[in-house]
């Protein structure tokens, strides 16, 4: 079983962390070639393609000149460390030990829009670049066409060994619409966070968010490798509803106290 998330537009490659091992990006070979597009654009055209502020646009492309194919530790750190953000607020991978990381790198999987699919333990260079930016490379219109069934079939190879493979997406859509379903050879359910409001239950976009990093922690914590055994997750006053849940779409709810 396979857990996946998305990346962070925040990282961090400041806070000290201990000596740890690494592994490389699978895809990137793929990476250097978007990196080389995009040394192309000024940063007034990174500002209007990501709708990026100046300072922004001018920071992302100083960080597309000084990526390098040659990955190392001072210019690269894991993916599960680098992020920062809602869903890694929720995960807190700084917290974990060395069994918890290496179960991670096995069941745990996050899209993006640069390297495609990152294991927890991959090195990645610092960047910015949104799975859903209309970014033309050669004859794709878009990082959708450029990745292709890529992705999918990585995933495929991650549960190549499961009899029967499934994928628990906690990814957003923007993300997971990378995914070449009809290339995937899995199973998948997606989970749901919802937070009663005045007229109904609701997605919060910042509380979902951290309850998708939470999920996944709690699957790498409790070592979870069947479907069931998710509808135990009771983390942050959250708890599942199998009424308003389907086989493949599990729903977790909670009522807020002022």
């Amino acid at each position: 079983m396979l857990f996946l998330l998305s990346p962070a537009k925040t990282l961090d490659y400041e806070t000290p962390l201990p000596e740890l091992p690494h592994t490389l990006p699978a895809f990137a070979a793929d990476a250097a070639r978007l990196i080389e597009v995009l040394r192309r654009k000024s940063p007034q055209e990174v500002a209007s393609l990501m709708d990026l502020s100046d300072p922004l646009a001018a920071l992302n492309v100083a960080r597309y000149q000084a990526w390098s194919p040659k990955f190392t530790a001072r210019n690269a750190r894991q993916a599960v460390l680098a992020f920062d953000g809602d869903v890694y607020d929720g995960l807190r991978a700084r917290e974990m030990g060395a069994a918890d990381l290496d179960w991670a790198q096995r069941h745990l999987r996050i899209l993006s829009g640069l390297y495609g699919v990152l294991r927890p333990m991959d090195w990645m260079q610092p960047y910015r670049l949104e799975m859903g930016t209309a970014l033309r490379v050669g004859e794709a219109a878009n990082l959708y066409r450029y990745w292709g069934s890529r992705i999918a079939e990585c995933l495929n190879e991650a549960l190549a060994a499961d009899k029967t493979p499934v994928v628990i997406n906690l990814a957003s859509q923007e993300y997971f619409k990378a995914v070449d379903r009809k290339a995937l050879r899995a199973r998948v359910i997606d989970c749901v966070f919802e937070e009663w409001k005045p007229g109904g239950w609701k997605v919060i976009s910042f509380a979902a968010k951290k309850a998708r990093g939470l999920m996944a922690r709690y699957a790498i914590l409790h070592r979870i490798e069947t479907p069931r055994r998710l509808e135990r997750f009771d983390l942050d006053g959250y708890a599942f509803d199998a009424a308003a849940s389907q086989p493949d779409r599990l729903v977790f709810r909670r009522r807020m106290t002022a």
